[in-house]
């Protein structure tokens, strides 16, 4: 597959621009890395290669033409004889766009294994996730899934994927640093030890602590992919079993983690003031080992949700949702949207009002209105459902009779029930009695 940055080796030291040089075919990537955030447009290239260098000098060209690379954090790193081979610096021709020299002095012969780093734009990633219900709705299956989308300019093969879930400081766009003309704003500058200049110093610290982890792993061409997790400081990082291949403008969907028989809880909601006269349906869980889950967090992501409704394992669409990233330990409850089948209608019965209080010219300064409601509460489904009924009442000085400002019951199948209610509200200085009556 066809790459876009072009790294030669020039055996000859002599400029560029009038030199006759051997150019030498620099091998395949043999190790290609990805660390691709999802809070910033940035992704750290780990790029493994076998150069064959000769005693003495040698110039390495790296060019990055047509790609979102950022050349002020380039950098090179021999993987073996260290102490015989130096890089000395990197510089960028005045006059040639895209394209960087890397001079190295070397005194063995040979081949010899290299890493380049660098940081891009382009890359990114998002979660998502599919629920699927037992029958009873009591259990949740859940398939955690990533989505790796490519627009770098830079085709990756077989590339260990790495993903961080976690908040970058960037001082400058990846994008925009590798647009410039130069890279530094003026050519010929050589640079001695590049590094990330558009990264604040405790990110760059972080990206280089997250180059050091890395997980030798096998690609498992039989068995599903999965991703093992680890803390970084306040990020946590991602990796996906064995590599990928992910061309230039290509998306592709990585398994992330399957989960079966997490407990949940159904609850249905009606807030009329909120939500009008619909009922709401809420699923709950909570990131943690009671319920299947909760060695690390859950990346925010959305969500569609199931429910085996036979035993052919037939789907039933419940609904759809979407959450922030979870932490470990903490509860998500996810908004199902609205619900036909679980009925809450609240009629007005009887108003009144009473109890009247007046002022020393006999005007009415103070008075209770009661309302007297009926609330039916019908349940047309197969299971058993708990609704939860809000009420919001104004003014704030109130009292009821039969039910609270909350209300909590639960339905057997294909039921229905009938509560009634009284609500006083108090108003002018009747409110000064309900003051005294609460305070005692």
């Amino acid at each position: 597959m066809k790459n876009t940055t072009i790294i030669t080796i020039l055996t000859m030291l002599t400029a560029v621009s009038s030199a006759k040089v051997d150019l030498v075919t620099l091998p395949n990537r043999e190790l290609t890395q990805l660390t691709i955030y999802n809070s910033a447009d940035l992704t750290l290239v780990r790029d493994g290669r076998s150069l064959t260098l000769k005693e003495g000098g040698n110039k390495l060209q790296f060019s990055w033409a047509g790609t979102l690379i950022d050349p002020t954090s380039l950098s090179m790193l021999p993987k073996a004889h260290a102490d015989k081979i130096d890089i000395a610096d990197l510089s960028f021709p005045p006059r040639v766009k895209n394209l960087g020299l890397w001079n190295i002095d070397s005194e063995i012969g040979g081949k010899v294994p290299i890493e380049i780093t660098y940081l891009t734009s382009g890359l990114s990633w998002r979660a998502f996730y599919m629920g699927t219900l037992t029958e009873d709705e009591k259990t949740m299956r859940l398939q955690g899934y990533v989505r790796v989308t490519n627009n770098s300019g830079e085709d990756y093969e077989n590339a260990q994927t790495r993903l961080i879930v976690g908040k970058v400081h960037i001082l400058d766009r990846i994008a925009e640093l590798a647009q410039r003309q130069y890279p530094y704003g003026r050519p010929g500058e050589p640079v001695s030890m590049p590094r990330a200049a558009g990264v604040q110093d405790e990110s760059f610290k972080m990206l280089r602590q997250a180059k050091g982890k890395v997980m030798a792993m096998d690609a498992v061409a039989s068995a599903p992919k999965e991703i093992k997790k680890e803390g970084l400081s306040e990020y946590f990082l991602y990796t996906i079993e064995g590599t990928e291949t992910i061309p230039n403008t290509w998306s592709k969907r990585l398994p992330s983690f399957d989960t079966d028989e997490i407990p949940v809880v159904n609850l249905y909601k009606f807030e009329q003031e909120r939500h009008g006269p619909n009922v709401i349906r809420y699923l709950s869980f909570t990131n943690d080992t009671e319920h299947e889950l909760g060695e690390t967090p859950i990346p925010g992501g959305g969500m569609k949700v199931y429910r085996t409704v036979d035993n052919d394992q037939h789907l039933s669409n419940e609904g759809t949702s979407s959450f922030k990233y979870i932490p470990v330990g903490e509860e998500v409850e996810l908004n199902l949207g609205v619900v036909s089948n679980v009925i809450v209608k609240p009629t007005l019965m009887d108003e009144k009002t009473d109890n009247y209080r007046f002022n020393t010219k006999g005007n009415i300064d103070g008075w209770d209105e009661i309302h007297s409601f009926k609330l039916e509460v019908k349940n047309t489904r197969d299971l058993p459902v708990k609704i939860e009924i809000k009420r919001h009442f104004h003014p704030r000085q109130w009292d009821i009779k039969n039910i609270g400002k909350e209300y909590t019951l639960t339905l057997d199948p294909q039921s229905e029930k009938t509560i009634e209610y009284e609500l006083t509200t108090y108003h002018g200085t009747r409110t000064e009695d309900w003051t005294r009556k609460h305070r005692d």
